[in-house]
C-alpha cells in the first residue's frame, strides 16, 4: 500500500461520518508495505483510530511480525479486532487473544458479529507454528454463532472473513443465519449474491471501500451496495497526512535499530553472490526455508543488492534494506526434480559473467563444472534435497521469490507451477529476514516472547555450525545459526573432480561395488532418466 493511498482513504471515509456509518475492515494492514518493513506496521495504530474502524478480523499479515507486537498493537487501537475459529493451545484463547462474537447496537439494528479464517490461513502464519493452534472449520463455527447471536437478541448477523472467494463461497452455501458476508484477502474487488447471503469485498491497499444501506422491509432485509473510488478523493486528510510525515521523518533514526550482532563478515559483494556461494545468501534463503517450512529455497543472486562486505558487528535495519530493498513477495510452489535441475542449469548458465540469475539456495546443494556447455553443467550425481538424492520424478516445495515464480530471469521452468503460498497470502523477503533475527533473539533468551509463539521455526543441524557472538548466558541450548558459514551447497568442479566423478560413474555402470560414493548411492536413490 502507498501512503497516499490512505492519506485519501480518510477522506473518503469521512465524507460519509454525518451518516454515522458502521466502520468494519476485513484484515491486513499492518504489512505488506515498504513503510511497514521499516515501522513494523506501528504507524497504522494512528491511523486506523483517526480512520474510525469499529471492528475487524485479523487478516494474515496482522501476524507478520509476530504475536507479542500484534497483541502490544491492539492495546493501542481504539476497535475490536475478531478470530473466531482459530485457538491458541498455550492460552485455550483465541489466538492473538481476538474476540469470538459480539453484539452491537447501531442505528436501531442489533448486529451480531464474527470473524472467521479458512484453514490456509495457517499455513502462511511464518510466525506461529500451525502445531500450536486449534482450527475449526468455518462453516461449523459460523452455523455456532449464528445461533447463538440470533438467541441474544441480534436482527442481522455479520461474518467478516479472510479468506478466498471460494470459501467465502462455501461458507454463503452451507452456513444458516448469515445476513452478509464481508470479505478480504482477495485483492479484487466483488459483490455476489450465493443463495440468500451476500458477499462483499472491498479490494486492497485502501483503494475502495464498499457502502451499504441496509433497510428492513416486511421482515426481510433489502441491501444498497455503493463501490466508493478512493483515488476520486483528490483532498488529502491533513491529520492522516501528518501522521505519515512524522514517521516518514523519523525513518533514518529508525533504520538504526539493530536486528543482530553478527560475528562473522556477511559478503554481499556481486563479484561473490552472482558467481558462488556466500554467507549471506545462506543467511537468507535460510530464512525463507524456516518461514516456508518447504524443501528448498532458491533465490536469483540479483535479489542481494547491496554489493558490499558487512563487517562483524550490530547487523542494521538499514543494513537489511540496503541488501533487499526492494518489498519481494517469497511464494512456495511445487516442482518436480526435474524441474529443480533445469532451475539450477538456468542459475548457472551463464556463469562466470555477473548476472543476477546465479542461485542462492538452502536446502539443496549442487556442484558444476564451469567449463561445461551451458545447459550441461549441473553434475547430477552431486545434487541432494534435504540430504538425499534428488529425484527426477519426485515433487518438492520450493520457496522463491513471486518475480522468479513469474519466470523471470530465465526461470521460466517455474510459471505454470502450483502455487501453495500466493501473493496475497506471502510474506515480504525483508520481513522473513527480520523474524529470522528475532527469532534467535528469542531463542537465546535475549528477548522474552510473552506469547509462547517463537516467531518462525529455527533449524539447527549440524551442517550449520556457526555460533553468534551475541550468545551470551542464554535460558535456550545453543545451536542457533544467525551467520552460516560457506557449508558446500554449491561447489565448482575441477578438472581433476570431474574426471573422478566419470571414473565413478563407470564403475556404477559396470557394477562394480570399489568405491561407496555419491554415484553409487545416486544409483540406488534416484529414479532412471
Amino acid at each position: 500500500m502507498f501512503c497516499s493511498d490512505f492519506i485519501q482513504f480518510a477522506t473518503a471515509v469521512k465524507k460519509f461520518s454525518l451518516l454515522n456509518p458502521l466502520l468494519i475492515f476485513s484484515g491486513d494492514c499492518l504489512n505488506p508495505s515498504v513503510l511497514s518493513t521499516i515501522t513494523k506496521g506501528k504507524h497504522m495504530i494512528s491511523i486506523l483510530n483517526e480512520l474510525g474502524v469499529h471492528f475487524a478480523v485479523f487478516g494474515n499479515h496482522e501476524f507478520d511480525f509476530g504475536v507479542d507486537i500484534l497483541e502490544d498493537y491492539m492495546k493501542q487501537m481504539h476497535f475490536t479486532w475478531f478470530l473466531s475459529n482459530v485457538h491458541d493451545r498455550f492460552t485455550s484463547e483465541p489466538l492473538g487473544h481476538g474476540t469470538v462474537k459480539k453484539i452491537v447496537s447501531w442505528n436501531n439494528l442489533k448486529i451480531g458479529l464474527m470473524g472467521l479464517v479458512e484453514e490456509d490461513w495457517l499455513d502462511t502464519l511464518a510466525t506461529v507454528n500451525k502445531s500450536n493452534v486449534s482450527y475449526k472449520d468455518y462453516v461449523e463455527a459460523a452455523n455456532e454463532l449464528a445461533v447463538e447471536l440470533r438467541e441474544e437478541g441480534a436482527d442481522l448477523v455479520i461474518a467478516m472473513t479472510h479468506m478466498k472467494w471460494g470459501n467465502d463461497t462455501r461458507l454463503a452455501q452451507r452456513a444458516e443465519g448469515l445476513d452478509l458476508i464481508l470479505g478480504g484477502h482477495d485483492h479484487e474487488y466483488g459483490i455476489r449474491k450465493v443463495n440468500e447471503t451476500w458477499i462483499v469485498k472491498s479490494g486492497s491497499d485502501f483503494k475502495n471501500l464498499t457502502k451499504i444501506n441496509i433497510r428492513l422491509f416486511d421482515a426481510s432485509f433489502q441491501y444498497v451496495f455503493e463501490k466508493v473510488d478512493v483515488v476520486s478523493y483528490l483532498e488529502e486528510d491533513s491529520y492522516i497526512k501528518a501522521i505519515v510525515r512524522d514517521f516518514t521523518q523519523n525513518i533514518q533514526y529508525m533504520l538504526k535499530e539493530v536486528l543482530c550482532p553478527i560475528d562473522m563478515e556477511l559478503d554481499g559483494r556481486e563479484i561473490t553472490v552472482r558467481r558462488c556461494e556466500s554467507n549471506l545468501g545462506n543467511l537468507v534463503t535460510n530464512a525463507m526455508l524456516e518461514a516456508t517450512r518447504a524443501d528448498v529455497a532458491l533465490l536469483n543472486s540479483g535479489t542481494l543488492r547491496s554489493d558490499r562486505i558487512h563487517p562483524p558487528g550490530n547487523f542494521t535495519l538499514y543494513d537489511l534494506l540496503a541488501v533487499l530493498p526492494i518489498v519481494d513477495p517469497v511464494l512456495v510452489i511445487r516442482v518436480t526434480g526435474s524441474q529443480l535441475l533445469e532451475a539450477l542449469e538456468n542459475g548457472v548458465y551463464k556463469y562466470p559473467a555477473l548476472d543476477g540469475r546465479f542461485p542462492q539456495v538452502a536446502g539443496i546443494e549442487f556442484g558444476f563444472d564451469p567449463d561445461a556447455e551451458p545447459g550441461h553443467r549441473v553434475i547430477r550425481d552431486t545434487v541432494k534435497v534435504q540430504g538425499q538424492y534428488l529425484r527426477r520424478k519426485k515433487a518438492y516445495l520450493l520457496a522463491i521469490k513471486e518475480y522468479i515464480a513469474n519466470g523471470k530471469d530465465g526461470y521460466s521452468m517455474f510459471k505454470s507451477c502450483p502455487r501453495m503460498f500466493d501473493t496475497e497470502t506471502a510474506q515480504v523477503l525483508s520481513t522473513v529476514v527480520m523474524n529470522h533475527f528475532e527469532s534467535i533473539k528469542i531463542l537465546q533468551g535475549r528477548k522474552k516472547c510473552v506469547s509462547g509463539h517463537r516467531m518462525s521455526l529455527i533449524m539447527t543441524t549440524d551442517k550449520s555450525p556457526s555460533l553468534t557472538a551475541f550468545e551470551e548466558e542464554a535460558d535456550e541450548p545453543s545451536g542457533v545459526i544467525a551467520v552460516p558459514g560457506i557449508e558446500g551447497r554449491i561447489c565448482h568442479i575441477s578438472p581433476d573432480m570431474k574426471e573422478h566423478l566419470h571414473q565413478l560413474r563407470t564403475a556404477r555402470k559396470q557394477g562394480l561395488r570399489t568405491f561407496p560414493t555419491i554415484s553409487d548411492n545416486a544409483s540406488e536413490n534416484s529414479d532412471s532418466d
